[in-house]
């Protein structure tokens, strides 16, 4: 007898319907054949299901089972089409008869029969609403990812056990209700507070403007100036994610898996860091089944790079295309995938590699040789590419051990930062971006528009600094940031010369 299952497979964050056939034949020598380009791990669901069917009270046929994954030509990866061969084997032998039209099975199964948290689980029902499938059938601990989506029934399966009684009809399963996103969107809590930070006035102004428009910063500073500090109470200051944007980040870390069993969503902003000694294919993405790297799970948040100058140039150079473009295309021989990158680049580094030069109080012991090759492992294509260039100078003792008035909380900040985005919000609405930094040429001549005064400034800043044009479009979007804090419909001369300050190097 023959089944036909429906089933998701998931490359990147593409999803591609699959339809697991099952064929259990009464003729033949007893076996269990999987087919359709299955992986390793698929290929393992043989002896997972088979001891799961067993574990959970039904009797394995001693019968040529035949399961093909179709389409044929697409390559399957993962353990998830685990509870679709099982329910196929246990319709195609005659121990069920159900209707499972327009319903999607998707889940790993535990050798007792309990389904295990598996990852792709959003994927899987933001395509069933596309395909406009009526029930999918998912793991427990992963069910409330697929909740999120509206107009679906999400039927939490919490073993296999559970999900024959289900269709027997003796007890059957509770579909989860529809989770609202915007109640579970929280702001992110602050490893510190921007009142903490002892001095550094200006570098606490640089940090406003970069969370307010979401520009790339650098910082540059001797050991202990407090740059970790600075860039660990930025996402304090930062604006909540909307639906939409919590929605965009929990897409690529259900794709992941890095969703934690039973939460729904992303509530707060990415905060990755990762170490110097991360690989190319860490920091971008990449492997044979590529996943998503740093920069992608950093999407619609904070990219901290700490000690810059320290990773390898060859990693740095292959942010170029993301910062740019904000997506990531990996191509590999079985096809390609794309993840979002539209991350927020904070990047921390020594003056030299001692650290100390430039430094009031400690001697620096580097050679001018020494210094000149530590700053040429950070490319100047890379550094173009920055809008704010900040030095950040060792803090005065009597602003250390003094009794000093504290400043503003990331509170009162964030505030002034929520205003500014809501105004770039409204502004870029059409264009479907979410603040200045995510501008193109179109739309900064559109909306950065100078005057007489502020077009000659600007033209002098150009032929003093010999900057490039991708360097005059981001002094723009700068000085557009500024006004927008300020709540100035017009860019003045005073916000730009703000800008420019930004824009001359530190490194």
């Amino acid at each position: 007898m023959l089944a036909r299952i429906e089933s998701v497979a998931c490359v990147g964050l593409e999803s591609f319907l699959v339809e697991v056939e099952v064929d259990v034949a009464d003729k033949g020598f007893p076996g269990f054949s999987i087919v359709g380009l299955p992986d390793k791990a698929v290929g393992e669901a043989k002896e997972r299901v088979k001891t799961a069917l067993v574990n959970s009270g039904f009797a394995f046929p001693q019968k040529k089972i035949i399961v093909n994954l179709a389409p044929a030509d697409l390559p399957k990866e993962g353990s998830a089409f685990d509870l679709a061969i099982a329910v196929g084997i246990l319709v195609a032998n005659g121990d069920l008869e159900i209707e499972i039209e327009k319903s999607i099975f998707f889940g790993e199964l535990s050798l007792d029969g309990s389904l295990r948290h598996t990852k792709g689980t959003l994927l899987v029902a933001l395509f069933a609403k596309k395909e406009k499938k009526e029930k999918v059938f998912v793991p427990i601990l992963s069910a409330n990812e697929a909740a999120v989506v509206a107009g679906i029934e999400v039927m939490p399966v919490r073993n296999l056990k559970e999900l024959i009684i289900h269709f027997l009809g003796d007890k059957k399963i509770t579909p989860l209700r529809t989770i609202e996103i915007k109640n579970l969107v929280e702001t992110a809590t602050p490893d510190f507070d921007m009142e903490d930070v002892v001095g550094q006035e200006s570098a606490k102004r640089a940090l406003v403007v970069a969370a307010a428009g979401g520009h790339n910063m650098l910082m540059s500073g001797p050991p202990g100036s407090g740059k970790t500090m600075l860039s660990r109470a930025l996402p304090g200051i930062m604006s909540p994610m909307t639906e939409e944007e919590s929605m965009e980040v929990t897409r690529v870390y259900s794709a992941a898996g890095l969703m934690e069993a039973g939460e729904a969503i992303v509530r707060r902003r990415p905060f990755r860091s990762p170490h110097h000694s991360t690989s190319l294919a860490g920091l971008i993405g990449g492997g044979s089944r590529p996943l998503p790297g740093e920069v992608s799970l950093a999407h619609l948040g904070v990219l901290f790079l700490d000690e810059m100058a320290e990773f390898p140039r060859s990693v740095l150079e292959a942010m170029r295309q993301p910062m740019e473009d904000g997506k990531v295309e990996i191509s590999r021989v079985g096809g390609r995938v794309a993840y979002p990158a539209y991350f927020q680049l904070i990047a921390a580094v020594n003056p030299c590699p001692c650290g100390f030069l430039g430094h009031p109080t400690k001697d620096c012991k580097c050679s001018m040789r020494e210094v000149e090759r530590y700053k040429r492992r950070i490319s100047g294509p890379i550094l173009d590419r920055i809008d704010l260039h900040i030095n950040v100078p060792a803090v005065e003792v009597e602003k250390i051990v003094g009794t000093i008035e504290k400043g503003e909380s990331s509170l009162e900040i964030r505030r002034k930062v929520v205003k500014a985005r809501q105004i770039q919000g409204e502004r870029l609405a059409k264009y479907k971006i979410y603040c200045n930094s995510q501008m193109k040429n179109k739309q900064v001549r559109e909306f950065c528009k100078l005057d007489e005064q502020g077009t000659k400034i600007l033209r002098l800043a150009m032929e003093k600094y010999d900057l490039s044009a991708r360097g005059y479009f981001r002094i723009l979007k700068v000085a557009r940031t500024i006004a927008d804090l300020e709540g100035s419909e017009a860019i003045l001369a005073s916000h730009l010369s703000e800008a420019l300050q930004y824009r001359e190097r530190v490194f």
